[in-house]
């Protein structure tokens, strides 16, 4: 995916949970304003791709927070001190708090599904149980009701015959990175209007 250009103030946060592939496009659209990366997982690749990249890294083990706003305070505190403003959770696989989602001027995600049909987990394999012949990708605003955020881009990817939930993903992924890129720079080129809250 070729270099994007944003404004050097421009400056925005991933959270991630697994691979990683969301934040890397989003590493090679915009290499020069992605500030830090944050996750929940130590052994999340995610992590390793923004190491090599040389992109700060802030990793927080649940296991030692009380409860999620406790997790959410301190992971807000750490993220918040680069600067940013917006943060994409890209496969992010914890339930962001209002203590997190009020600290920032937008959070967005990305879910791998027409949005509202499967919201949570799992969202491709329980497309595939119910025998749907299209789904899709979303890119949306989050709130503290999980994938319930006003939505910013949709586009569907039709269901194949002998489908596996690896076989549509590989499909799914593309989506994602060109639709979840292009939100970024529509945002920081003044396109999207997050949410009010409070």
């Amino acid at each position: 995916m070729p270099e994007r250009c944003l404004p050097p103030e421009a400056r925005f946060a991933v959270l991630a949970s697994g691979s990683g592939t969301n934040l890397q496009a989003l590493l090679d659209a915009y290499p020069a304003n992605l500030a830090v990366v944050g996750g929940d997982r130590e052994d999340a690749f995610a992590l390793e791709r923004a190491r090599r990249a040389g992109v700060p890294v802030e990793y927080l083990d649940p296991a030692e927070f009380s409860d999620r706003e406790e997790y959410d305070a301190e992971l807000a505190d750490r993220i918040a001190a680069y600067g940013v403003a917006l943060v994409v959770g890209a496969g992010y696989m914890r339930i962001l708090t209002p203590v997190f989602l009020d600290r920032f001027p937008a959070v967005i995600n990305v879910h791998p599904s027409l949005l509202p049909k499967y919201r949570g987990l799992n969202a491709v394999g329980r497309a595939l149980e119910a025998g749907e012949r299209v789904t899709g990708v979303t890119v949306h605003f989050m709130v503290e009701e999980v994938d319930a955020g006003p939505v910013i881009a949709q586009e569907e990817v039709e269901i194949l015959p002998g489908d596996t939930v690896e076989s549509l993903l590989e499909r799914l992924h593309p989506v994602e990175h060109r639709l979840l890129v292009r939100a970024v720079g529509e945002y920081f080129a003044g396109k999207l209007t997050p949410p009010r809250r409070g």
